[in-house]
């Protein structure tokens, strides 16, 4: 009784038990994760995004995408059904932040990889209504006219070596070979086109 009246009349109790509230469910539920290899290392078949895809991921960023988009299929049979195998940790090491979500305007992309074709993205990027009437997605037209930014990606790619992605001093010096005359329009697609492959046909 003495504690609930202290939390209470006094706030700044109040602030510290709320304080130890939450740590204590960090540490019971986050930092054993650190130590989980299944979701410390990469699930099998998973592998670090190519140039052209990292280019696209920052655009599918800087775009907003993962405003109405998830990435992250939960384990319930409504959206296996739908979408596939339910997300594991392990395929999102490689992603740095993860683009996982909560919001599903539009359908979840964790396994958008292979299930349209290339002309298929195009078209829908453009413009979404050509390939879905009632789509309220946004037109990006000027993912067509924009060149990707090569020196921006290689300093990305850099960067994401230094935290852990294993990129090779070829790639990196390969990237703006990679890039040359792509659009952002094929850098996004490439993106979309790469996205849950490694566990799409797992039931």
């Amino acid at each position: 009784m003495k504690l609930q009246q202290l939390a209470e009349e006094k706030v700044g109790f109040l602030i510290v038990f709320t304080f130890l509230v939450i740590s204590v469910g960090l540490l019971i539920e986050v930092v054993p994760l650190f130590f989980t290899k299944s979701v410390t290392e990469p699930a099998p078949g998973v592998k670090p995004y190519n140039a052209l895809q990292v280019a696209g991921r920052d655009i599918y960023v800087r775009e907003g995408c993962y405003n109405c988009h998830s990435q992250m299929i939960r384990p319930f049979r409504a959206e296996t059904e739908r979408y596939g195998h339910y997300s594991v940790g392990g395929e999102s090491v490689y992603d740095r932040p993860f683009q996982w979500g909560s919001k599903r305007t539009g359908p979840d992309l964790a396994r958008v990889g292979g299930r349209y074709s290339d002309e298929w993205h195009r078209i829908h990027l453009l413009n979404p209504r050509d390939v879905v009437p009632e789509s309220n997605m946004p037109s990006f037209p000027w993912l067509a006219r924009n060149a990707v930014n090569a020196e921006a990606t290689v300093r990305h790619m850099k960067a994401l070596r230094m935290v852990g992605t294993p990129y090779s001093d070829e790639e990196i010096e390969k990237a703006p070979q990679d890039l040359a005359n792509k659009s952002e329009l094929d850098a996004v697609i490439a993106y979309l086109q790469g996205l849950g492959l490694a566990l799409k046909n797992v039931r």
